[in-house]
Formats: structure tokens, C-alpha cells, sequence
């Protein structure tokens, strides 16, 4: 049973590398406002790679699409480009300056992989999307009262509960 609608954002862009840039901040600001705060750092920084390899290899254009989509507890991250190609794991001598791209989504994902999309490809890693965990009372504005003010968050969003501890 799903417990919370999927989520989706879809950016289109020619992935230059100041276009790039912008792109991890929407999709950082995406990622924010569906409180997954924690996944912001690796979806960003395994989408770097991904536009990355498109800047560098994909022909005849750099247009690509981002997409995120979030169901029930997964994030997955793809990119689509228009170049059939399909990159390749390798792995990279110590002296070379560029390969570990895949590598590194390999290591900081679930799962990743490449399929054929029309003429190009989509290319995809998985994180997990755990609902963040309550955090613990938090003091109130009064300490001789004792009131806790107690955040939680839930499918509909933040929730934060007066708890009185009595008067003292």
C-alpha cells in the first residue's frame, strides 16, 4: 500500500557547466521542500556526474532532461540525453584526471543504470528516501514552566505540538 503520493520535478537544460550549477541548486531547493534534506548532498552530487558526462561526451547535443521522482521510499535521479551511447564502469588509473564518474555513483547510490530512451538514453541511480525521523523536545520559550515544544514531521508536513511538563 503506498503511504504518500509519488513526487516529480523535471528540469530541461543544455548541460553547460554554468547551467549545471543551476540546475543543483533547483534541484536542491526541490529536495528541501519535500523535507529530504538529508539526500540533497548525494543527489547532487551523483547529478553533477551525470550532467558532467553529458557535457563531455554526449553528441549531437548537450539538451538533456533531470528527473526526480519519489516513491514511497526511494528518490531516483535520471538524466536523459540524445546521445545512444552508453557510458561505461571502468575503472580509472591513479594518474588519470577524469573515469571515476560511475564509479562514484556506484558507491554512493542503491542502485544505478543505463537504458535505451528513442534515439538516446537515460541514465539513473537510486537513494533511499526515509521520512525524516522526529527530532527530540525541544525547549520552549518559557523554561520555568517546563513547556516543550515537540516537532515531528509526518506525510502532510511538519507538525510542532505545545507539550506542558507543569508548572515549576
Amino acid at each position: 500500500m503506498i503511504r504518500q503520493p509519488s513526487r516529480h520535478c523535471t528540469v530541461e537544460l543544455q548541460a553547460l557547466p554554468a547551467r549545471i550549477g543551476q540546475v543543483r541548486r533547483v534541484i536542491s531547493a526541490q529536495l528541501r521542500y519535500w523535507h529530504l534534506d538529508p539526500l540533497v548532498d548525494p543527489a547532487a552530487l551523483g547529478l553533477t556526474e551525470l550532467l558532467a558526462n553529458v557535457h563531455r561526451h554526449a553528441r549531437p547535443s548537450k539538451q538533456c532532461t533531470v528527473q526526480l521522482c519519489v516513491l514511497i521510499d526511494q528518490l531516483t535521479v535520471a538524466v536523459h540525453d540524445h546521445d545512444p551511447r552508453f557510458p561505461q564502469l571502468r575503472a580509472a588509473d591513479t594518474w588519470e584526471t577524469c573515469g571515476r564518474g560511475l564509479a562514484l555513483i556506484a558507491a554512493l547510490s542503491e542502485s544505478w543504470g543505463v537504458r535505451p530512451d528513442g534515439a538516446g538514453k537515460i541514465v539513473w541511480f537510486t537513494l533511499p528516501a526515509l521520512p525524516l525521523a522526529p527530532q527530540e523536545p525541544v525547549p520552549g520559550p518559557s523554561h520555568r514552566t517546563g513547556t516543550l515544544l515537540e516537532h515531528t514531521w509526518t506525510a502532510a508536513g511538519p507538525r510542532t505540538r505545545i507539550r506542558g511538563a507543569g508548572v515549576g
